[in-house]
């Protein structure tokens, strides 16, 4: 059962309950997908299948909330398997499973006949593509849900569910985080939605999609594991060219009243700065003691 079938069937268990339908509708429906549903923690998050689910343990009918629970046991249990089954991989090094016992990550080049978006890439977001961003209970996180959406559906063509799917996963990877929707929460998302619509970083967005960048680990990635392997070569170049022009004599240098030098400690310091790095990086302050020759520079 793929997460669209998930979907729909848990929809269908909504509607059948709200309806006062017989308690044998709802409970032919649980029992289909204890039997069919070997669903992964991203499908529960993304089609939000377990909070349904558990809400009915509650229910009046004893039945049905029985069957639920049952549900629940058997959905906990499976997440669990998968989870330990990454780590024994990651331990032992051993080779990926088959698809049957592990749940392959959400791409569009699955096998089969997986979908694939067919209109224009560059122009995909989630309300244009129909997707249902409200997957929690807040506001604020489904919104930073299709910021993530965004930025991962930007020049993919992974079908519309395993984007959600995905998204889902790297926005409760980063509220788990930052320990809720805070400012540095809220930081995060910004940063890694503006990392993913960069041009210049045309990977990043395949490789997250593709789970070589697991959700976890793109939630945990700092400014500077965000950027390409482009972005990082042209700053370094940036900042040669920037050092050897700071470093060109000049014919009067300014002298600093403040400035101590550190060998002779005496305040005879000239100086100079010039921008060595990136255009949002401190000027570079480089320094000469005019009393004993020492040099030295900082940020």
């Amino acid at each position: 059962m793929d997460q669209r079938e998930l979907e729909a069937r848990v929809k269908a268990l909504t509607k059948c309950v709200a309806a006062n339908e017989p308690p044998e509708n709802a409970i032919k429906l649980l029992e289909t997908l204890k039997k069919d549903a070997h669903p992964t923690e991203e499908m529960l998050r993304a089609t939000r299948a377990g909070v349904y689910v558990g809400k009915l343990r509650s229910n009046a009918n004893k039945d049905i909330a029985r069957a639920a629970s049952e549900l629940v046991i058997k959905w906990k249990k499976l997440v669990e398997q998968q989870k330990n089954s990454k780590l024994n991989k990651g331990k032992k090094g051993s080779p990926a499973p088959a698809p049957t016992s592990s749940p392959a990550p959400p791409s569009s080049s699955g096998g089969g006949a997986k979908k694939t978006f067919k209109g224009d890439p560059e122009k995909r977001k989630f309300d244009t593509d129909g997707v249902d961003i409200k997957r929690t209970e807040s506001n604020v996180r489904n919104q930073c849900i299709g910021l993530i959406y965004n930025g991962l559906a930007y020049r993919s063509t992974a079908s519309e569910s395993d984007v959600i799917a995905k998204a889902v996963a790297v926005e409760h990877a980063a509220y788990s985080i930052f320990k809720g929707e805070g400012a540095d929460y809220k930081k995060k998302i910004r940063s890694l939605f503006s990392n993913l619509k960069n041009k210049s970083n045309k990977e990043l967005g395949r490789r997250v999609m593709s789970g070589e960048v697991s959700a976890e680990r793109f939630a945990n990635m700092t400014d500077e594991d965000l950027k390409s392997d482009d972005q990082r070569k042209k700053e370094i170049l940036l900042e040669k060219e920037n050092m050897l022009k700071a470093q060109v004599p000049q014919e009067q240098k300014s002298i600093s009243e403040s400035l101590e030098c550190g060998r002779c400690r005496k305040k005879m310091v000239s100086y100079t700065q010039a921008q060595t790095r990136a255009a949002d990086e401190p000027m570079t302050t480089f320094c000469e003691c005019m009393n004993c020759g020492n040099r030295w520079k900082f940020s």
